[in-house]
Formats: structure tokens, sequence, C-alpha cells
């Protein structure tokens, strides 16, 4: 039997704080070719996940602690759902079909998320990332960042 602990997900906040991404995560599945992926992810309040779809795969994922928000979007960059998750929000879970464009926020600093997806995982077609989106590492993905913490819901974020 695995056990996922209450230590295990401290450590894996206190790790995210350490990390250039400002998250880490931990595979409860044994290898990227298990046909269902299991992961509990921790992000810092500053980590940036970039507007990304799974073209081919579900996602189901559950907060179990801190707050995030997730925002959708149309193919054109606009927002079409904000949906508050975790401690004081309305929601603490969502099933997300394939091909959904989409971004996790973190609120707090102790932000935990368990993600269950489709495998097998391969990193060449896991997801997709938005065009209208800047990669990781940037000021461009720094200001974009910014722009999602206020976007509302038909904001246009390719302007």
């Amino acid at each position: 039997m695995k056990v996922i602990s209450a230590a295990l997900i401290e450590e894996l906040v206190a790790r995210a704080g350490t990390q250039t991404r400002r998250r880490t995560n931990h595979n409860v599945h044994e290898t990227p070719a298990d046909p269902i992926q299991r992961m509990f992810v921790a992000a810092k309040r500053d980590s940036y996940f970039r507007p990304h779809r799974h073209p081919t795969k579900w996602e189901f994922a559950i907060v179990i602690c801190g707050r995030f928000d997730v925002l959708t979007f149309a193919d054109d960059g606009r927002v079409t759902e904000r949906l508050a998750l975790g401690i004081g929000a309305p929601a603490v879970a969502f099933e997300m079909p394939a091909n959904t464009w989409h971004s996790w926020l973190p609120l707090t600093d102790d932000a935990v998320f368990l993600e269950v997806k489709a495998g097998p995982y391969d990193p060449a077609t896991a997801a997709e990332f938005a065009p209208w989106s800047p990669a990781e590492g940037g000021p461009a993905a720094t200001a974009f960042a910014e722009r999602l913490r206020r976007a509302q819901v038909s904001d246009d974020l390719t302007r």
C-alpha cells in the first residue's frame, strides 16, 4: 500500500519553494508507461503554469490544501471560465475534458493538488502549449502571469 502522509505533503510544499519553477511534484504511479498517471503537485503563489491542453487526454484534479484558480480558454486566448478551488472555495475538484486550454493559478504558498490523467506519459505529446502564451522563465512570462491573475471571463489575453 502506498501512503501519502501529511509529512510528504509538507515536504513537497517546502521543496516547491526551492525550485526555479516554484513547484514540484510527487508521482504515485510507478513509471511513465502506467495506464493511469497520478501525481501530487505543490506550487508556490508565484509559480507560472503556462496555458496548455492535453490533446487526447482528460484530466481529473482535486485540491488537497491551499487555494488555486483554474482558468480555461478558447482557442483565440479568451478566458472562458475561472474556477476557484480549495480551502474556502465553492469547489475542490474538477474533471477537464481532453483538448481544453487551461492554466493553474496558485493563490497561496501551500497549494497542493492531486492530478490524475490517462497514461502512458509521452513528453512529446503530453501537452501542447498555447501559442498566445509566453514560455516559462522569461520577463514576458512574469508579465503574462500577472495578467492571468487579473483575468476575468471574456478577457482576451492575446492583447
